[in-house]
């Protein structure tokens, strides 16, 4: 049994930077405590692919895959103009390739072979990167967690479910504890891995408005336990706040309700246009800039198929699928027309752009193999498409409305130094506190980098708060 008297660090969260950070602090040989809300560990971890952004590592180097830390924070930085502290972020990617290591010596099972999509184990492209980084394991988020939880308990860390921490102790300008249930308990250090604020919606008016513009087509896939704790802990001690205003949106269709793996994916013959009625973006692309580009367009964005596409979905899945779609449009939710004109009519946009967008389409991809406008090509290619799509050809004609309305992750959170301190708001840490995953802000940026960038950054970072949560202690 853990003895409450004498602990060095505490965990706020199980999820996988509260696991990652437990296991490693005890790993230096500290006595470690973690407090999960919730009644099983995991969080949103256990809820995602487990795909792992990482550079230079095992996997990469048996495909003869040359890669560096150094390319993946330039990468980073890049993608997130240059906004985020480069301090930080080259912490992050220096040490997210090692910290794959340590899990695979844990007993990951990440193979060397290329992978269509996030889910199938392999080596698969995260996002927009030159050099593809997205790690995914077998078994997914799932086996992640039960990776680390198995080496919890090999290191005789003790948690406590079902209980939430109310405030953290903060005497004299350090932390010293927790308190949960109307109990104080102290340690030398702790770590806040409480995760995100995506299931609290007056935290998001605060921190991530921009996720409410979705309306009535918004819906959160991250774990019930993402209610923002951090940020009531930042009120508790002076922690500054960094990263307002970001988060992950994935792109869907109005209608969808569920994770593309439960939803169904729309049909590949398909064309996005904006109100000018004209193509604007890869309809492939990742979600790391697609979210961006549909936001950037002066109005809404439709996502334009015929009829051979609707009847080409599979069943049974709980959106996409051929009775769904013709349910929408039955409905008059889902515009449906006998010709271009008609459609282009009820959606908004100009006839003749819409019909000379399709009849590009028609001759480009579907004809020739090649899209010399948006090398859609190379993106079928990488999620493993070997045959061209279908023209745009067969009436009645479709379309729906997409928007990125699916909330992942929030990034808002409590700030960090590359140490994974908390700052106060002078920019000093606090002592005895440290924060990961999605309650350390500045890693997760103004754009997400891809598929991976989430669960990495848990891991990471909670690997790097655990060790040195544990020599302050």
């Amino acid at each position: 049994m853990t003895d409450l008297d004498d602990l060095d660090v505490i965990v706020v969260g199980g999820g996988g930077a509260g696991l990652a950070a437990a296991v490693s602090a005890a790993e230096q040989g500290a006595s470690v405590l973690v407090f999960e809300s919730e009644k099983e560990l995991g969080g949103s971890t256990q809820l995602s692919a487990g795909l792992i952004t990482a550079a230079g590592t095992s996997v990469q180097r048996a495909l003869g895959i040359e890669d560096t830390a150094e390319r993946h924070f330039q990468h980073y930085m890049d993608l997130n103009q240059w906004q985020l502290n480069p301090g930080l972020v080259h912490a992050f990617c220096a040490a997210a390739g090692p910290m794959l290591e340590w899990m695979i010596g844990l007993g990951l099972d990440v193979p060397a072979a290329v992978s269509s999509d996030a889910h199938t184990p392999g080596l698969s492209r995260a996002g927009v990167e030159d050099v593809w980084r997205g790690h995914v394991p077998r078994d997914q988020g799932y086996g992640l967690v039960q990776v680390l939880d198995k080496a919890r308990k090999s290191h005789g860390v003790e948690v406590v479910l079902n209980t939430r921490v109310e405030r953290l102790l903060h005497e004299d300008g350090r932390v010293v504890g927790v308190e949960a249930d109307g109990i104080e308990v102290r340690a030398r250090a702790v770590v806040v891995a409480s995760g995100g604020f995506a299931q609290n919606p007056e935290l998001l008016r605060r921190h991530y408005p921009e996720a409410l513009d979705a309306g009535d087509s918004l819906f959160v896939v991250a774990a019930p336990g993402s209610r923002g704790d951090h940020l009531a802990f930042a009120e508790q001690t002076g922690g500054a706040v960094t990263g307002d205003g970001w988060g992950l949106m994935l792109p869907t269709a109005y209608f969808q309700r569920h994770h593309h793996w439960q939803a169904g994916f729309p049909p590949v013959s398909r064309i996005n246009v904006n109100t000018a009625g004209r193509r604007f973006m890869d309809e492939d692309a990742s979600y790391a800039v697609s979210g961006g580009t549909i936001l950037a367009q002066d109005g809404p964005v439709w996502t334009v198929f015929d009829e051979k596409a609707r009847l080409g979905l599979p069943t049974g899945y709980a959106d996409w699928t051929p009775d769904g779609v013709a349910a929408e449009a039955a409905a008059g939710r889902l515009a449906s027309a006998p010709d271009l004109p008609t459609l282009a009519a009820d959606i908004g946009v100009p006839a003749d752009a819409l019909t000379a967008t399709v009849a590009r389409w028609n001759a480009g991809l579907p004809a020739t193999g090649t899209d010399p406008e948006f090398r859609r090509e190379q993106t079928l290619a990488a999620k493993g498409a070997d045959q061209r799509p279908d023209p745009v050809a067969t009436a009645p004609y479709y379309a729906a409305r997409v928007l990125p309305a699916e909330l992942v992750c929030t990034h808002a959170g409590l700030e960090i130094d590359p140490h994974t301190a908390v700052l106060d708001r002078t920019g000093t840490p606090i002592p005895g506190l440290f924060a990961a995953g999605e309650a350390g802000g500045g890693v997760l940026g103004m754009r997400y980098v891809g598929g991976g960038n989430a669960v990495a950054n848990a891991l990471t970072m909670g690997r790097i708060a655990g060790v040195n949560a544990a020599r302050t202690a």
